[in-house]
């Protein structure tokens, strides 16, 4: 367990709505009340610096079991780690598919420096047909259920699961994607699918789910999570459900925040996911959705991929890009300095937002609480370099991209788990 004391940092605390400066002193892994230490425990100078709970990331994929070579939990963890998460919920579309509570506990018994809460199938094999034992999974530990990378498109079914998650306590989240709507679409529409040739992903796909998604959440009452929202008419009819009351919450992903198809450069695979990139309408819908609360939470979509799958050109490659050790970088530079998201509703997006979701207590600052924090750095600018990664995967659009945010320090349950180099000096005694 860790010890030190933090000096003159700006704390974001959105479980108390604290912003203000301040010391943290940290003993033997527990935040204390005392604000001044005993002589000879390391310092920290936080001028300068933020420090908020540790970020929880409800939307990744670890590849592990199936696909070692593009990620595995003890890599995924890794790079959650360096991004400056605590808890992530891991996707149950690995090979073989989540929906077993030995999956469930492999996941979970790790140890590893973030603490997984594994998302488990809807149905059985991930393939829409007959809703997966949820109450075992439940029990084995599942935080949520999805069949992420696919939607369950018969009603009958997803009705029935909602019903199951309901009763259990858990939320359902969904791919929203119609797929005889998406077809084999691969891009929206933009200069570089006219110029490639691509086939279209029409944006009709996405907004057909969500509408079929919200009006089962009407019926049955589970809390249901719409993934990686993509376009403006997502935006609207969450808003909508929301207004009226309903439980239901979407993600922003970094990727869809910060770029638009009509800024894809060429056939790069790179840019390549599911859903696509929207048109700068839709990246305008989803921002303005997370300034004025529709989406309360991000999500990175972590989805590694090995260089051989993404560099096929755009029509080829595999969907999906990393994003663990991009993800504050991105949505500081893009909600906080471009939009103007005051940083305490920024770090709610990835605290107080995805506990909500899950039904876990908020993570907090609190005296007498084992420490789960990051220390985030949002002067020094920072230049994106894959190479330097804790993920096995490069597969990412934003190389080179100068940002200005990003993690020095995360410390999980009272350890530490990382530690940028030569960003943050333990000194000795003052």
């Amino acid at each position: 367990m860790t010890t030190f004391y933090l000096q003159n940092a700006r704390i974001l605390d959105p479980a108390c709505d604290r912003d203000e400066p301040a010391d943290l002193y940290v003993r033997d892994g527990v935040i204390q009340s005392r604000c001044v230490p005993p002589d000879g425990v390391p310092r920290i100078d936080g001028a300068g610096l933020l420090v908020a709970p540790g970020f929880w990331d409800v939307h990744v994929h670890f590849r592990d079991p199936g696909n070692g070579a593009a990620e595995t939990r003890r890599t995924g963890a890794a790079a959650a780690a360096a991004g400056g998460f605590t808890r992530v919920v891991t996707m149950p579309n690995t090979v073989p598919a989540g929906d077993t509570p030995a999956w469930v506990r492999a996941q979970i018994e790790d140890d590893l420096p973030v603490r997984i809460l594994p998302a488990a199938c809807i149905s059985k094999g991930r393939q829409g047909r007959e809703v997966a034992d949820l109450e075992a999974l439940a029990a084995a530990g599942a935080a949520a259920f999805t069949d992420d990378g696919a939607m369950v498109d018969d009603d009958a079914v997803m009705r029935a699961a909602m019903t199951r998650a309901r009763q259990l306590g858990k939320p359902v989240m969904d791919h929203a994607v119609v797929p005889a709507l998406a077809r084999n679409g691969v891009v929206r529409d933009g200069p570089a699918a006219r110029r490639l040739g691509l086939p279209l992903f029409p944006p009709e796909a996405e907004v057909e789910a969500v509408l079929r998604d919200i009006r089962l959440c009407r019926e049955t009452g589970c809390a249901t999570h719409i993934q990686h929202i993509s376009c403006a008419g997502s935006v609207a009819a969450i808003r909508a459900a929301r207004a009226e009351g309903l439980p239901v919450t979407g993600e922003a992903s970094p990727h869809h925040l910060a770029i638009a198809a009509e800024e894809i450069p060429g056939d790069d695979g790179h840019y390549r996911m599911n859903p696509p990139l929207g048109n700068h309408d839709d990246v305008r819908a989803i921002r303005d959705g997370v300034l004025d609360g529709t989406l309360t939470l991000f999500a990175t979509d972590h989805a590694p991929h090995t260089a051989e799958t993404k560099t096929r050109g755009f029509l080829k490659a595999a969907f999906g890009i990393i994003g663990l050790e991009t993800a504050i970088g991105v949505t500081w530079e893009i909600m906080v300095l471009k939009e103007g998201l005051h940083p305490l509703a920024w770090a709610a997006r990835w605290t107080t937002g995805p506990a909500a979701l899950l039904g876990r207590p908020a993570p907090s600052l609190a005296a007498g609480v084992l420490a789960d924090l990051v220390v985030i750095d949002p002067r020094t600018p920072w230049r994106v370099t894959p190479d330097t990664f804790r993920s096995l995967s490069r597969n990412t659009p934003f190389t080179g991209w100068a940002l200005h945010a990003r993690p020095v320090l995360t410390v999980c349950e009272g350890r530490v788990t990382f530690t940028a180099p030569d960003a943050v000096a333990l000194e000795g005694p003052a």
